[in-house]
């Protein structure tokens, strides 16, 4: 079998930038969210269909509110077509729940694929164009009691940059 290892290096780097993209919208971290994408990047996100900088400012409003979310990324399959491009389809299952429009606060499990076209620019894979598909949305149950009664001595809970225990290790920037 003939390994090609940049193939095998570049599929991790896609892969990584996938990850980094999850810890920044879950973590309220910015800089993580921000290297996910070009600078030029484009992104059809539902609601929002724009430049990645109009992406960014909507995420800091959710940040704000105290939205909470968790995103799980799965069933990568990476596309290269023979220059410094890759069609990248990942699944996606995010838990999302914070305030709504009309003030109470809504909770929802969403299920889809985010169809990306990664660049490769220098060494770095990164996002140039995401079309977020939406396979599957369900509108949950908001619990009524707050986290530290539910997570109980499950602790600690995760939490925003710079909080969250990740950020303790200094190998997680």
């Amino acid at each position: 079998m003939n390994i090609d290892m940049q193939q095998l290096a570049d599929r991790e780097a896609i892969r990584d930038c996938l990850y980094r993209y999850a810890r920044g919208i879950d973590r309220a971290d910015e800089a993580a969210l921000r290297s996910a994408y070009w600078p030029d990047a484009h992104d059809c996100h539902g609601a929002y269909d724009g430049p990645i900088e109009g992406f960014i400012e909507r995420a800091r409003v959710v940040w704000a509110s105290g939205a909470r979310n968790v995103h799980v990324i799965s069933n990568v399959l990476i596309d290269f077509d023979g220059s410094e491009q890759a069609a990248v389809e990942s699944y996606f299952t995010a838990y999302q729940r914070g305030p709504a429009a009309d003030g109470a606060s809504h909770q929802f499990l969403l299920v889809g694929r985010y169809c990306d076209l990664f660049e490769k620019r220098g060494e770095a894979w990164r996002i140039a164009r995401r079309t977020v598909v939406y396979d599957w949305v369900e509108e949950q149950p908001v619990p009524e009691t707050d986290e530290a009664a539910r997570f109980g001595p499950r602790q600690p809970i995760g939490t925003a940059w710079p909080d969250d225990p990740v950020y303790a290790t200094g190998k997680s920037q």
